[in-house]
């Protein structure tokens, strides 16, 4: 669900490896007691083999006001990851002959453009053209209130279409909030209770459900943004994700139901099949993370300051997963860390050292800064002794000093060398660079 700056790509090498049954599991906390003691991450990991948890680990707090530790059990928010969930419910619905992949939506929708074009395929698989409501940019000014499907529907018509539909795949959270209504009405039921008959209750879940306003007194997590100390995150309003981020879970949870997906306990193999069948990279509410030579299929989430990602390796019956509540680091890189011990790769202890920088020395680089080469705006801003930069419609990051002039964001790999003299910023992002200038 959330509006990253720029999109980074997950886990990718070239060379043979094999399952540690016996790795190194003390160095794998040291990693995470690292990242903890400097205030890089804040959540979970657990990993399965064969059914059975092999690591967990927990770090960070589930409610910083209050210094309350978070645990095994603490619940996090988990985004886009629930597009998997309601994958599993449309295809339930499909064998139990209440919908089919060819059936076309102006039923449910007429008010939405190429209604009677497209399919229920269609919104699985990301190839239906309409509009993404979440990449507009007032969606975070309406994001934290309630929404009835009316008015979501009414929202999503008005956003239009921005391709023919099966044309091509773009992803597009509006899909499977539609595809949550397609249910509901289906089966005459809510998502939450739909959630429950056909996945929770089966396979014995223990802390997944539909979410609603955070409850800190239910081990619910608060997520937490990183501003030189972890600040209270805004709260979307679960009514507008529907089965497109809506629900909240914990690593242990995700590894079971990966385990039961993927074991045939939830689906039939030919839906299964079905599900896993990729076209422009996605495939039913799933799409393919690669690892070295091996290839897992999984889903990652993000929604207000929650992150996460679980995986499945198919060859090793291998699942894993990740929860974060507040991250100041490059998520990418922790995940390759923990399959690296998993799968007998190296992978370091990560060292952190701060370039000092006196605070009255940060107001040299505040300004809004624009570019002929990107069309948008970086606004540059001090919040206490930390600099703040937010891009035209994008969250707020915070900025940390790595050398005289020099900042970077290492959750998404930004680095901004600043020339105050010529009143110009060098933005490097995987492997890009672009030059800003200063505006008067």
């Amino acid at each position: 669900m959330k509006k990253t700056f720029l999109s980074l790509i997950l886990l990718f090498f070239l060379t043979s490896l094999a399952f540690s049954q016996d790795f190194d599991k003390n160095k794998l906390d040291q990693y995470f007691n690292s990242l903890e003691s400097n205030s890089k991450f804040m959540g979970s990991v657990a990993v399965s083999k064969d059914g059975e948890i092999i690591y967990s680990k927990t770090v960070g707090f589930s409610d910083v006001e209050n210094n309350i530790k978070a645990d095994k059990n603490s619940k996090y928010r988990i985004g886009s990851i629930s597009k998997t969930f309601t994958s599993v419910l449309v295809i339930k619905a499909i064998e139990e002959s209440k919908l089919t992949l060819t059936q076309t939506i102006d039923k449910y929708f007429p008010s939405i453009k190429n209604a009677d074009k497209i399919t229920i395929k269609q919104l699985l698989t990301h190839r239906s053209g309409i509009h993404n409501f979440t990449n507009d940019i007032d969606y975070l000014t309406w994001n934290t209130s309630p929404k009835t499907a009316e008015e979501m529907v009414e929202l999503i018509a008005k956003s239009g279409s921005d391709f023919e539909p099966d044309s091509k795949a773009v992803y597009s959270n509006s899909n499977y909030v539609l595809l949550s209504y397609i249910l509901e009405q289906t089966f005459n039921k809510s998502f939450s209770e739909l959630l429950q008959e056909y996945i929770v209750s089966p396979i014995e879940l223990e802390t997944t459900h539909f979410g609603e306003k955070i409850n800190l007194n239910k081990n619910e997590c608060q997520s937490y943004n990183f501003l030189g100390d972890w600040v209270v995150s805004t709260e979307t309003d679960m009514s507008i994700p529907m089965g497109a981020g809506g629900i909240i879970s914990t690593p242990e949870d995700l590894v079971k139901f990966s385990n039961a997906l993927f074991q045939g306990k939830l689906l039939s193999t030919e839906s299964l099949e079905m599900m896993t069948n990729i076209i422009d990279g996605f495939g039913m509410g799933l799409f393919q993370i690669p690892f070295y030579d091996k290839m897992a299929y999984g889903h990652t989430g993000g929604i207000d300051a929650f992150n996460s990602i679980f995986a499945y390796f198919p060859n090793d019956n291998i699942s894993y997963a990740l929860t974060s509540n507040g991250i100041n680091y490059n998520i990418n890189d922790i995940s390759i860390a923990v399959l690296s011990a998993v799968f007998d790769k190296p992978y370091d202890i990560p060292e952190f050292s701060v370039y000092k920088i006196a605070p009255v020395d940060l107001d040299k680089y505040v300004g809004i800064y624009s570019s002929t080469a990107v069309p948008m705006k970086i606004s540059i801003t001090k919040s206490n002794n930390t600099l703040i930069a937010q891009a035209t419609g994008q969250s707020e990051f915070p900025l940390t000093p790595k050398d005289k002039d020099t900042f970077t964001f290492d959750q998404a790999g930004i680095e901004m060398k600043f020339n105050p003299a010529e009143k110009t910023m060098l933005l490097k992002q995987v492997g890009f660079q672009f030059e800003f200038t200063k505006e008067k």
